[in-house]
């Protein structure tokens, strides 16, 4: 079984010979533009047994709507216009992605970052910013994550059909339990969340979702519980929801994660054979059948690479 026919066999819930394993991590300085990110890459999924090459969008966190940039008021978000596929933003992406694919020779299958249109939107100005013309004219913010859901929605397109990745990993955040409620987050955010992986879906099968729990506060994840994707990923230690109980809130379908990704947590500074008890652990525990193995989120880049080769091993019985 290749890693690509494993991880898709996987997200179907069908029988696997292993679980599939997934870890990944931002780039740094230079590796996060042009050649040297492409190059990072491949050094990284080339020389590594894990199944999932998850492909950064290192240097496009930050949205650059020129709109975006220079809001004040409310009212300032309605001459907002999309950037377009023929923007640096969509194209640069999709070149260094298309590159990445072209240059793996380890057969995984590859997903890309993209973001939600609430997380875009907050990059490219402020948090601060965002939450506040939310408050004082929820309206104009909508039409803003309209715009930006236009652009990458776009952008899944594109990285699915011109790229050729197997599909996005998409990032929802802003379920934070001190910054909405239920019913706010349904009401004002997912629109624009179902927007873009809508879209996604309409060109690949092979879409996971990623509940991030990137501020370390639990989140209301029952807003994300019928977001339509092949997998879904949740910070295990934050939400404090472990594999086996997930896939049955996420209504069976196939989970990724189970290792806490911070720099204290276990995959970081765990010795080889404790890393490999819990990773056998975690398989017997999670079952063998729609169960992928990763981490709650990206991992430190400091991360000895190895320890992601000590899990594999793990579950090929080395």
């Amino acid at each position: 079984m290749t890693k690509r026919e494993r991880v898709i066999e996987a997200m179907n819930n069908r029988p696997v010979d292993r679980p599939p394993v997934g870890f990944w991590f931002h780039f740094r300085g230079e590796q996060t533009a042009g050649r040297p990110c492409v190059q990072a890459h491949l050094d990284y999924y080339n020389n590594v047994g894990v199944d999932i090459a998850k492909l950064m969008c290192d240097g496009y966190f930050d949205y650059p709507n020129p709109v975006a940039k220079a809001a004040r008021t409310p009212k300032d978000w309605y001459a907002m216009k999309p950037l377009g596929a023929d923007s640096e933003f969509i194209r640069g992406q999709v070149a260094r992605a298309k590159a990445v694919k072209e240059g793996l020779t380890s057969e995984c299958l590859v997903l890309y970052n993209v973001f939600a249109p609430f997380s875009s939107l907050r990059f490219g100005t402020s948090d601060e910013l965002v939450m506040r013309h939310l408050r004082e004219d929820p309206d104009a913010v909508a039409f803003a994550l309209d715009v930006v859901a236009q652009d990458n929605a776009l952008l899944c397109e594109k990285l699915i059909t011109e790229a050729g990745i197997d599909g996005v990993y998409y990032c929802v955040q802003g379920g934070e339990k001190d910054r909405f409620t239920p019913e706010e987050y349904r009401a004002l955010i997912t629109p624009s969340d179902l927007q873009v992986l809508g879209h996604a879906n309409r060109f690949s099968d092979c879409n996971v979702l990623h509940c991030c729990g990137w501020a370390g506060i639990p989140n209301h994840l029952q807003v994300w519980q019928d977001y339509p994707a092949k997998a879904v990923n949740w910070a295990c230690s934050i939400e404090g929801m472990g594999l086996k109980e997930g896939k049955a809130f996420f209504g069976g379908r196939c989970v990724l994660g189970g290792f806490d990704n911070r720099p204290t947590g276990l995959l970081f500074r765990g010795s080889k054979e404790e890393i490999q008890a819990f990773t056998r652990k975690l398989a017997w525990e999670a079952g063998q059948t729609g169960v992928m193995i990763g981490a709650d989120c990206t991992l430190p880049s400091d991360v000895d690479r190895q320890h992601f080769q000590w899990v594999v091993d793990a579950l090929d019985g080395r």
